[in-house]
């Protein structure tokens, strides 16, 4: 996914690291230029200096080609308007807001904020579940949050079609639980093929879910 970070602080810094390693692309939005200058030399990844309340910065950064604006600077306010300029100008799917002052958040949500968060520690995760959810759906929260009953539908010229499940090698914390083709129920085993235009039901943990995208190649 094509994600845009504001703020390039701690926060920013370390989110946009973690995404860059799940394999997303983001570009951090960020006002002080030493900042940018030490983000610059320590990932490849694009780099804007300016303002993320600014319509001409978003536009820099390639908002209208991006899935996903997340804005982690230390002013709600400002977490706020960068959210609400990339979804009503710019039509961006999701965006997430961390909120410095947790009475901020109610209000967040009700002027259009997607997900409002007060915990970084699960932004990546949180992202992947809510915006990337072409391919892979969640049916069912389970174990607390902590795994999921998931829905998968393969695309038509599917990579892996006639390929084993037992070829495909998924985490241990992934079971294939049913496969839905052409109105009929299949209880996969080992040599089980998949095949284009199944739906396949999945139980996960939840921290999978990329390695599961990537195994089963049906990456955005």
């Amino acid at each position: 996914m094509n994600i845009i970070v504001i703020g390039g602080g701690k926060v920013g810094y370390y989110l946009a690291k973690t995404l860059l390693e799940h394999g997303h692309y983001p570009t951090i939005i960020e006002q002080s230029k030493a900042t940018c200058n030490f983000i610059a030399n320590d990932l490849d990844i694009p780099i804007i200096c300016g303002d993320g309340t600014s319509i001409e910065t978003l536009e820099a950064a390639n908002i209208k080609g991006s899935d996903a604006l997340i804005s982690v600077t230390g002013k709600d306010e400002n977490n706020l308007i960068s959210c609400q300029l990339a979804k009503k100008m710019f039509d961006v799917r999701k965006t997430i807001a961390k909120v410095n002052n947790p009475k901020n958040a109610q209000v967040m949500k009700q002027l259009g904020v997607d997900i409002v968060i007060s915990s970084t520690n699960n932004i990546v995760h949180l992202l992947e579940r809510e915006v990337d959810t072409s391919m892979i759906k969640q049916l069912v929260s389970i174990s607390h949050g902590e795994a999921s009953i998931c829905e998968v539908n393969l695309p038509d010229n599917y990579a892996l079609n006639g390929k084993k499940l037992h070829e495909i090698k998924l985490p241990n914390m992934c079971v294939v639980i049913s496969i839905n083709r052409d109105g009929s129920i299949i209880i996969p085993r080992g040599d089980t093929e998949l095949k284009s235009k199944d739906t396949i039901m999945l139980m996960i943990k939840n921290d999978t879910t990329h390695d599961i995208k990537r195994l089963l190649k049906i990456e955005n």
